[in-house]
């Protein structure tokens, strides 16, 4: 043994210093120390590190030492044998990943690219309701189909439609987990060819309601209503009627998104459904709405709320249904309005309806050659709109008018 512990403490040439057998202590530049094995294995020579001298004194590098001339003596490189003892170790310590420990790092890495602060909310909410409890302390490669059904079975009627948000969330964690290599084989939350065979069809327990809408006929009449009404908020849902966007995009509505001198606003991907830029064509009484409001503006929003720097809420476009007299229809309904018009009144292809709503492309294959937004065909539907929204239709000879307040005048 060429080297003794006084030695290894007091060595401070830079380079190695040989033991024997192949065991060195190397010393950088700086001084630092570490212990080195080279050795000789099908006819390659191969340097293994054992260790910083910090952590491994001279003895314990020996014995590290003579473990890997075992096995090279039987042909297997030590080297390759301690990263796969490495990557078992790996493999394991993921194997007992909870369920629990899946979802809080599929939600961490996911929750920047979900627009919807209520959608971030909902993820984590509903699983700590309904999944955790039965299956968030299993390891997450060993959650099966029964573990799928215990959590889903009690809410599946009950409440279909959470109970078919927390079966996709669940396999998105799984699906998650299998990408990761920490579970294999099909996903047990999978729909289609597995849960479909043993849950009934989230369709025909779901009771499906729609925002109830205005007929088409009726809109000249509520927006000359609606003109009378004084505030932000009436001019935030003629505008809404007008463009027929949805209301958080209305509410969010931003100066830098609007150009008065074209008449076009234009929506970021972060605040439409779809996730793609949507370009509004703004007709004559809409851009009319916009320079009203430019004169008197105050900040960033569009459409501000009471409080400073705070934009308009939705609830303040109900409020003002309600003042109407007008309880009985939602701000969203507005969008089926016009989607009816479009249908019933015109000859504007259904692709332009569509886009109009910036409505997703459902087929991939279409939504992978369309690349335009049809713009100026949206551009001329939206003044016929805004036309028709202007005018107010006359009662048929002989029918009661009622006012829009619901009430019979006397």
């Amino acid at each position: 043994m060429a080297l003794t512990a006084l030695a290894v403490t007091r060595a401070k040439t830079p380079g190695l210093h040989g033991d024997g057998n192949g065991l060195y202590l190397q010393v950088s530049r700086v001084g630092s120390k570490s212990w080195l094995l080279r050795f000789r294995l099908h006819g390659r020579r191969r340097d293994m590190g054992l260790g910083a001298l910090a952590d491994v004194s001279l003895a314990e590098a020996r014995v590290k030492a003579q473990d890997a001339r075992k096995l090279i003596a039987a042909g297997i490189d030590p080297i390759d044998a301690r990263h796969e003892s490495r990557a078992k170790i790996a493999v394991e310590k993921a194997s007992a990943l909870t369920f629990e420990q899946a979802a809080q790092a599929y939600i961490a890495a996911h929750a920047d690219s979900w627009r919807n602060p209520k959608h971030r909310q909902q993820w984590p909410n509903t699983l700590e309701t309904y999944a955790y409890p039965v299956i968030g302390k299993l390891p997450v490669a060993a959650v099966n189909v029964g573990h799928v059904l215990k959590v889903l079975e009690p809410v599946w009627k009950k409440k279909p439609e959470t109970a078919s948000r927390v079966r996709g969330r669940i396999e998105a964690v799984l699906d998650w987990a299998k990408a990761r290599g920490l579970r294999t084989g099909e996903n047990p939350a999978q729909w289609r060819g597995h849960l479909s065979k043993l849950l009934p069809s989230p369709v025909k327990v779901r009771k499906v309601t729609h925002h109830p809408a205005l007929p088409y006929a009726d809109v000249g009449a509520f927006m000359a209503a609606l003109r009378e009404q004084e505030g932000v908020a009436a001019l935030a849902f003629r505008f809404l009627v007008l463009t027929a966007a949805r209301t958080s995009e209305i509410i969010g509505a931003r100066w830098d998104e609007i150009d008065l001198d074209n008449g076009v606003w234009t929506i970021p991907a972060d605040r439409i459904k779809a996730g793609r830029e949507h370009r509004v064509p703004l007709s004559a009484p809409a851009l009319a709405i916009l320079k009203a409001l430019h004169k008197t503006r105050e900040g960033e929003l569009v459409f501000p709320g009471w409080k400073r720097g705070k934009a308009l809420s939705s609830n303040a476009l109900l409020a003002l249904l309600k003042r109407m007299g007008r309880e009985n229809i939602t701000p969203h309904g507005f969008r089926s309005t016009f989607r009816d018009w479009c249908a019933e009144q015109t000859n504007y292809p259904r692709d332009v309806a569509e886009a109009a709503l910036a409505h997703a492309i459902g087929d991939k294959v279409e939504a992978a050659y369309r690349r335009g937004d049809m713009f100026e065909k949206r551009a001329r539907l939206m003044e016929d709109w805004a036309i028709y929204c202007g005018t107010v239709a006359k009662p048929e000879k002989g029918a009661k008018v009622v006012p829009m307040h619901g009430k019979r005048r006397a």
